[in-house]
């Protein structure tokens, strides 16, 4: 039996090693952390990740944690709308809903929790971790990723987007889900269940830049004058997760010799497409699909991800402009040119699988 050692115990681990393992391979899932858990709050996996997640045969587990948020749109800080969005083929989740489904799909003995990876190589032709041989690796070890840094050792480092984000999750019932752009930041609303909504924000700020009165007092500042429910909505969370966004330069290649990356490993992206966690999925089901050619690997996941990564940054830098002329494109542009846009990102299928 071939084995296959996947770095990192996140999404794209997780589903990586469902994909493997349903090809027969046997699996050990490295994780230097105590446990199996995601930190985070709200994941939007859309029609492209959905059906990755079928191919891995949870897709009904995930639609059944989820919800689908409603039809919503973009709306300016008064509450204007600006442009109508459905979201007929959008699920709402909470990460740690999704890692759960993930880790029932895998059995015990593939999962190797409080496991850092510090011994990396590959020798005759085979990956070596921790001094174990193994016939591929997968480096699904995230934006700092120790699997590329050390077989990419000419990659570029992770690069501020020049954006910071809040996070929250809160009970809250009746919300139209809709995306509201102000100046220079944005304030997401998306509901993941009848009482409970998924939240966001993102500013222009650099990097490490230090709020003296706290995260969440910050975020009630910015938004205290923005459209209901928003101020009712900061003022009721009691935590917050703050991270600075980055995003990795492009790659030549996800794969080299038996190695290869998954995840934002391979194209960390900003989250302004909602599609970090869904190219994640897409390259869990294409790595199995096509795992006894690693180039076809290659050839199908780098462009499409990187596209879209660089759309996503694209996207953030025009809702982040803060031009005067920028609502009113939004709301002059016709809705049929915008949904073809979304749809060449969503547009994606499972390949077909190469024999074994």
């Amino acid at each position: 039996m071939r084995t296959a050692a996947v770095v990192g115990g996140g999404i794209a681990g997780l589903a990586t090693a469902i994909g493997l393992g349903e090809r027969g391979w046997r699996v050990s899932v490295f994780e230097q952390a105590a446990g199996f858990a995601e930190v985070g709050a709200g994941i939007s996996l859309w029609r492209n990740a959905l059906r990755a997640l079928d191919a891995l045969g949870v897709g009904d587990r995930v639609r059944a944690r989820g919800a689908n948020p409603g039809n919503g749109g973009l709306r300016d800080k008064r509450g204007r709308w600006l442009a109508a969005s459905s979201a007929a083929d959008l699920v709402m989740i909470h990460r740690a809903d999704l890692l759960e489904v993930l880790l029932g799909a895998v059995q015990p003995e593939v999962l190797r929790p409080g496991t850092p990876v510090d011994r990396l190589a590959v020798v005759d032709g085979k990956p070596v971790v921790n001094g174990e041989r193994f016939d591929l690796l997968v480096g699904a070890d995230g934006l700092h990723s120790t699997v590329r840094a050390t077989f990419w050792p000419d990659a570029k480092p992770p690069r501020p987007a020049g954006h910071t984000a809040w996070r929250m999750v809160l009970p809250a019932k009746g919300v139209t889900p809709s995306e509201t752009w102000g100046d220079r930041q944005v304030f997401g609303i998306f509901p993941m269940s009848a009482d409970r909504v998924y939240a966001y924000a993102a500013a222009v700020a650099p990097p490490n830049t230090v709020f003296p009165e706290g995260d969440l007092a910050e975020l009630r500042r910015r938004f205290a004058d923005w459209h209901d429910p928003i101020p009712s909505l900061v003022n009721a969370a009691e935590t917050v997760l703050r991270h600075d966004l980055y995003y990795l330069p492009d790659l030549s290649t996800y794969v080299r010799g038996p190695v290869a990356l998954v995840g934002d490993a391979a194209h960390a992206m900003t989250p302004n497409m909602g599609q970090g966690g869904c190219q994640a999925l897409e390259d869990a089901v294409t790595l199995a699909a096509t795992v006894d050619d690693l180039a076809h690997y290659d050839a199908l996941r780098r462009p499409r991800s990187q596209r879209i990564a660089h759309r996503s940054r694209s996207t953030g830098k025009f809702v982040h402009s803060g031009a005067p002329w920028r609502d009113t494109l939004v709301r002059l542009l016709p809705s049929s040119l915008a949904t073809k846009a979304v749809d060449r990102a969503l547009d994606w299928y499972p390949p077909v699988t190469t024999p074994a």
